[in-house]
């Protein structure tokens, strides 16, 4: 039995590297291309008609085809003034039980609807965000529970508009 002779090996260390980058970019590679399956099928069901919607009233029709009541179980926090509106931190939560989906509104903005999120059953119905604010404006969180919608609002005062404004 004799040694082998190095260069009749078949991978050397530059080989054996080129080989572990190939496979480290064919694999990143096909998890791409699983998360852009999975992203195309979330897009099937993605709202795009209520997002080009200018008013607060033609986005919830066409997102949810129905109109809100107010209620003191939707939780909407926001602050009074916001001297970024580039940056306006918001949060929603509820007590509401059965809860589907929880939806952000700013009436004043170019297009009202500025997040709209997919609640799992049996998940926690709370969502927080960054908005931008083209200038002061009432935000308006939607919660479909139970298929019934209900809402709260808040005027945001806005110093510096965050939509070029």
């Amino acid at each position: 039995m004799s040694a082998a002779n190095p260069s009749s090996l078949p991978t050397s260390r530059r080989r054996l590297l080129k080989g572990i980058v190939l496979a480290s970019i064919f694999g990143v590679g096909i998890n791409a291309m699983r998360s852009i399956a999975a992203f195309a099928a979330d897009a099937a069901g993605w709202p795009a008609d209520a997002f080009k919607q200018k008013n607060q009233a033609d986005a919830l029709k066409a997102l949810y085809g129905k109109t809100a009541e107010v209620s003191d179980q939707v939780k909407l926090d926001a602050p009074e003034i916001a001297e970024n509106g580039a940056v306006v931190p918001i949060s929603v939560s509820t007590t509401l039980p059965k809860v589907t989906s929880i939806s952000v509104m700013v009436a004043e903005n170019p297009y009202a609807l500025a997040a709209s999120y997919k609640i799992p059953e049996g998940t926690l119905p709370s969502v927080s965000n960054r908005l931008k604010m083209a200038k002061t404006s009432n935000v308006i969180a939607v919660v479909e529970a139970d298929g019934k919608l209900y809402s709260a609002s808040k005027e945001v005062k806005v110093t510096v508009g965050g939509c070029g404004g």
